[in-house]
């Protein structure tokens, strides 16, 4: 009962803290919560515990606003191939979303979130020029689908590549929101498919939309009394913290 009770304090804190980064950012909702509860659970657990909140913060984020058709007409092909690649990397294996592989999924985690915490400290400004995107757009996608089969996590490659192409400050925000989206559904897919996605977790995931929620709304009310960019290389650095301990000290 003690290590059940931990487990809940851990899920409840992670959710809280992944929707207040979710809040004043704008991103980072299943890096932190697969993060945090991967320390307690495994990732494919963990994966399946976000999933409900996940889905209805990207949806609330990416699909309301003047620039959703502009954004899917540019951003298809990288939607596209980041929602088949995520069943083209299970079919070839690469699926380690399972209670067989947490220990493998664990690492690959960690691994991921060392490069974007690398990529957020560094600031690392990359441009992708316009006649590029019809062929780096599906590459980054179908990566990215790779990497969110391997670890759950649906940021790398493809955020830091949307953000090199040049958008403003609110179309960034909302072509987040739609990549976070076709990720998550890809996602729940597979978990699905594989059985770690069940009725309980499913109950729990309700659950953690409404923790979460929370923590989204205090978030929001934060950033108007912060600086963002503070928040944002504190964010960072803790990515870089907790990817370090799950890939080489866990």
């Amino acid at each position: 009962m003690p290590e059940s009770n931990f487990i809940i304090a851990v899920a409840a804190f992670a959710f809280v803290l992944a929707g207040f980064v979710k809040g004043v950012l704008g991103q980072g909702l299943p890096t932190v919560a697969i993060g945090l509860l991967s320390l307690v659970m495994s990732p494919g657990e963990a994966a399946a515990l976000i999933v409900i909140p996940a889905l209805i913060t990207n949806i609330w984020q990416g699909w309301y606003g003047p620039s959703l058709m502009p954004l899917i007409r540019r951003l298809w092909p990288t939607l596209l191939a980041s929602f088949v690649g995520t069943f083209v990397a299970t079919a070839l294996g690469l699926g380690l979303l399972t209670p067989d592989a947490a220990a493998l999924a664990r690492k690959a985690l960690g691994i991921a979130l060392i490069l974007y915490g690398i990529l957020g400290v560094s600031r690392i400004q990359l441009q992708v020029p316009p006649r590029a995107e019809p062929w780096l757009g599906p590459a980054m996608g179908a990566a990215n689908g790779a990497v969110a089969t391997a670890t759950g996590v649906f940021m790398v490659p493809v955020i830091p590549y949307i953000q090199s192409l040049g958008l403003t400050r609110d179309d960034l925000v909302q072509a987040q929101g739609i990549s976070f989206t076709v990720s998550t559904l890809a996602l729940t897919l597979v978990l699905l498919d594989n059985g770690t996605l069940n009725a309980t977790n499913a109950a729990g995931s309700m659950v953690a939309m409404v923790v979460t929620f929370v923590g989204m709304f205090l978030g929001q009310y934060v950033r108007t009394l912060v600086h963002p960019e503070v928040f944002r290389f504190l964010f960072f650095v803790g990515m870089l913290a907790l990817g370090t301990h799950l890939a080489f000290l866990r």
